[in-house]
């Protein structure tokens, strides 16, 4: 049986990841830095600015607390280290204590010293003043972001600590402890990277991920990585004034339909080949008359006169990707969790068929 110290580590560890980087049911019942802190930060909305130069402080505060916060507990998960005596604790124990009071003190003195001047002395405010006029100062910049952050035409994506946003002069990307802040007409924008996820939380279809490289001409602004979901890359080109590069030739799939064509190729190619008699001469596919009719459909999901799917006694007419586009066309558009394991008519017999069913001519 565990010993509650091993109980309430165990415990405290889950509890500090999820403080730290919350998922959505964290976020739902408010436990986080934003919730727990709502009254002090205001309303991002109102100030977004002055909202995340207090956000990002609190932040900070809160998560240097964690520390101190598993030593208190462990001082009645595990009695017998005397952990509330300092003078009785370990010397293993009293290097955690020194660290876990030190950490907060530092960034309480970080905080008061960000917060002097009226937050004159935050990073944000650093970062800010770099595109500042020579007779302005930060603050103006802080307004002009303020003021188009609050239009509805703005371009908003991503989870809490990781959003980016493109208004019609910045792009701004929001982290756990910082922004980055670049100015829409100094920017050069590069396409650096694509990570495709076969499975995501919210659905069961693949999702596209892209990294795109935000670099400045402006010498004091750091280049920085924003990333987000390929279906919102047209929305993205649209906000920006500069064109993005595709330095890596990445092939990005803008719509839920080229995902799936994608996912449906994959999976035909490991299903049966089909082999074409030597007398059979192939015509060019019906669907897009370019590419020589490719695939035949023959019914291999199940035993013959089993189950929905239908034997097709078509000749090969279609290609692959016209009928991966066939097979899409015929979905509910609703629900594409249940594409995959769905079945559709031939386009020409109308038999029903299913992706297992779908075989490529070798």
């Amino acid at each position: 049986m565990e010993s509650p110290a091993v109980t309430f580590t165990l415990a405290y560890v889950v509890f500090a990841v999820c403080f730290v980087f919350p998922p959505d049911e964290v976020r739902s019942v408010g436990l986080t830095v934003q919730g727990l802190l709502a009254a002090w930060l205001g309303s991002e909305d109102a100030a977004f600015v002055q909202y995340h130069l207090r956000r990002s402080t609190g932040t900070l505060l809160a998560h240097s607390l964690l520390p101190l916060g598993y030593y208190l507990g462990m001082c009645f998960a595990a009695p017998e280290k005397h952990l509330y005596f300092f003078y009785l604790a370990s010397s293993g124990w009293k290097t955690f204590l020194f660290f876990a009071v030190l950490f907060p003190a530092v960034a309480g003195a970080l905080a008061y010293y960000w917060s002097r001047k009226g937050w004159n002395n935050h990073p944000l405010a650093r970062t800010l003043a770099v595109h500042a006029l020579p007779q302005s100062g930060w603050r103006a910049v802080a307004s002009s972001i303020n003021t188009e952050f609050r239009r509805i035409d703005k371009f908003a994506t991503g989870a809490p600590g990781a959003r980016v946003i493109v208004t019609d002069t910045w792009v701004i990307k929001v982290t756990t402890y910082c922004l980055h802040v670049a100015q829409q007409q100094d920017i050069h924008l590069t396409v650096t990277d694509s990570r495709q996820h076969e499975l995501t939380p919210d659905s069961n279809m693949p999702v596209q991920f892209l990294t795109i490289r935000v670099a400045s001409i402006n010498p004091y602004v750091k280049a920085f990585d924003i990333r987000l979901n390929s279906t919102e890359y047209g929305e993205l080109r649209e906000k920006l004034r500069a064109p993005i590069s595709n330095a890596a030739n990445v092939v990005i799939h803008q719509s839920l339909s080229d995902l799936f064509l994608e996912t449906f190729t994959s999976l035909v190619e490991i299903n049966q080949p089909y082999s074409v008699p030597s007398t059979q001469e192939l015509e060019p596919c019906i669907g897009c008359m370019q590419t020589i009719a490719n695939i035949k459909l023959i019914k291999n999901c199940q035993e013959p006169n089993e189950g929905e799917c239908q034997q097709c006694y078509c000749r090969p007419m279609w290609c692959l990707t016209c009928m991966g586009k066939w097979f899409a066309s015929r979905q509910d558009q609703q629900h594409p969790e249940t594409w995959l394991s769905s079945r559709v008519p031939c386009p020409t017999c109308r038999a029903k068929f299913c992706i297992l069913d779908v075989c490529i001519i070798r």
